[in-house]
């Protein structure tokens, strides 16, 4: 079991604190799907009482991050197909909204910040340096978000896209590493129709891009009969 929490003084509350360092160690895959959670084992690696990790273990299974099982305790929450389904279904929907507005809103150095993002995944490829893109894949997406200045929708596709890298991580050989260059093609080309304004072709590349995200997910965990 890692954990590596920030400072507890960086938090109003040990309930907070230890709620984070799980949350952080959950997305980041150092407490991998189906680990054990056992309550006196969390609480002395946070140095902290039973209780806030009790109450952090609640908030997060309301979250759908822990699983209960019973005579077993708490669980880290498998990464199902269905939860892989439910993601991109959501970031398609968030980010065909965002990417429409963001564009019809979007100036010169809107754009240009945009390009420097996507400059910046060409450059992780060219170096093949796969997990560098893969880091800055979120901001390039979160800055279409945050042009489209709807608060509600950003910090719905901050969750949907927290869950994705959580996905990410867990399958990267697997998924994500044969993808990264059409993936980054898709990025291409959803930043130039953006800069074009063409809402048709924008709405197209998401939802290719989302799509084609979901269908290398689907044919990695069920590969077809050969």
């Amino acid at each position: 079991m890692t954990l590596t929490p920030l400072p507890a003084l960086r938090y109003r509350t040990k309930q907070e604190f230890v709620y984070q360092a799980l949350r952080d160690a959950i997305m980041r895959c150092d407490l991998r799907p189906g680990e054990r959670l056992v309550v006196d084992d969390l609480a002395r690696l946070l140095e902290v009482s039973a209780i806030p990790v009790r109450e952090a273990l609640h908030r997060l299974q309301s979250e759908g991050l822990v699983k209960g099982i019973p005579h077993v305790g708490a669980t880290v929450s498998p990464i199902s197909r269905g939860s892989i389904d439910e993601v991109f279904s959501v970031l398609e929907g968030l980010e065909i909204v965002a990417a429409r507005t963001a564009a019809l809103r979007m100036t010169a150095a809107d754009a240009a910040a945009l390009e420097e993002i996507s400059a910046a995944m060409d450059e992780a490829l060219r170096r093949d340096r796969k997990e560098e893109w893969a880091d800055l894949n979120s901001p390039f997406h979160l800055a279409i978000s945050r042009l489209a200045a709807m608060p509600m929708l950003h910090q719905m596709t901050e969750r949907v896209l927290a869950r994705w890298d959580r996905v990410r991580r867990f399958h990267f050989n697997g998924v994500l590493v044969p993808r990264i260059e059409q993936a980054q093609e898709e990025h291409r080309a959803l930043l130039l129709a953006m800069k074009q304004r063409d809402l048709e072709a924008l709405e197209r590349t998401v939802r290719q891009h989302n799509r084609g995200a979901l269908l290398a997910y689907t044919e990695y965990l069920h590969p077809a009969a050969g």
